[in-house]
């Protein structure tokens, strides 16, 4: 599918008040092996109130390639994904988030790795780069299964993708609607388009674990909101709102914990807690979409 050995390569970011994450990608990103004027960084600032902003012109300033796109209307990330998509000039899109890194051959071995598939989902691996808490090493422990992801439900996590614009240009951008789960509704309707997709396990991105419990039950709670938000405007591929989809649990671990046994008797505890938050995340909108459907 890419002729050229350097095609030219969109890489966007969105960010929400996280100065220090998007410091740090960007200066993963603006070191990359591929050829600088082959490549254009857009970071998408999606209404912080922080200094994130300035990080990001500091950048721009510094850098040719980096161009600070503001997504201020709609707050998410997947539409601030778009808002990249609508100021994009390349014949490939790459997403991260905003608080990766990566090494500096990431971009090249991303799009080597594209060859005949037009849409590839790269390695993700999580770090604790901060405290080591119950949570962090609890998160760190899980995995992305992105090979997995490919295989059986047809899609890769938006923290680490590469489509061709042909791809969207045909099959549309990201659903802005949902909260949680539109890398899968979009992988979803890739598939069904008919375009091969691939996994890059040498195309390594790594990703800071969540080290706080709240933030671990915010993100399940969004996962769940995302799952009953993609039944309610995709049931036809999906399945009806009212039961959650399987596997509609957390991510298993990659491996058996480390540490010690009272320490996995913890995880496994985990596990169970953080299912359950999902679940009462998706029957929360679940109710939200019966009161609607009943005015």
């Amino acid at each position: 599918m890419v002729d050229s050995p350097f095609p030219c390569v969109s890489v966007i970011v969105p960010v929400y008040n996280d100065p220090a994450g998007i410091r740090d990608t960007l200066t993963a990103l603006t070191k990359q092996t591929y050829p600088t004027e082959r490549v254009n960084i857009l970071p998408i600032d999606n209404g912080s109130t922080d200094e994130t902003r300035d990080v990001i012109r500091q950048f721009e300033r510094e850098h040719e390639n980096v161009t600070l796109v503001v997504e201020d209307d709609i707050q998410g990330s997947y539409a601030a994904r778009n808002a990249g998509i609508e100021q994009a000039t390349g014949e490939i899109f790459a997403f991260v988030d905003a608080d990766m890194s990566m090494d500096d051959s990431w971009l090249e071995t991303a799009v080597d790795a594209m060859g005949e598939a037009a849409y590839v989902g790269c390695n993700v691996k999580l770090v604790i780069d901060g405290e080591d808490t119950l949570a962090a090493r609890f998160d760190a422990q899980t995995a992305f299964p992105i090979a997995q992801y490919i295989r059986q439900q047809q899609y890769a996590p938006t923290c680490g993708l590469l489509v061709s614009r042909e791809v969207v240009d045909d099959v549309g951008p990201f659903d802005e609607r949902l909260v949680s789960g539109g890398d899968s509704e979009f992988g979803s309707r890739v598939a069904n388009a008919g375009y091969r997709q691939a996994f890059a396990p040498a195309a390594t991105l790594y990703h800071p674990v969540r080290d706080s419990f709240s933030s671990l039950v915010k993100k399940e709670l969004r996962v769940g909101r995302g799952l009953c938000q993609r039944q309610e405007y995709y049931a036809e591929r999906f399945g009806r709102p009212g039961i959650p989809p399987r596997p509609s649990g957390v991510k298993s671990p990659d491996e058996e914990p480390a540490g010690l046994d009272f320490e996995r008797l913890l995880f496994g505890v985990l596990s169970v807690v953080m299912t359950g938050v999902r679940a009462l995340g998706y029957y929360r909108e679940y109710v939200r979409y019966v009161r609607g459907n009943t005015r």
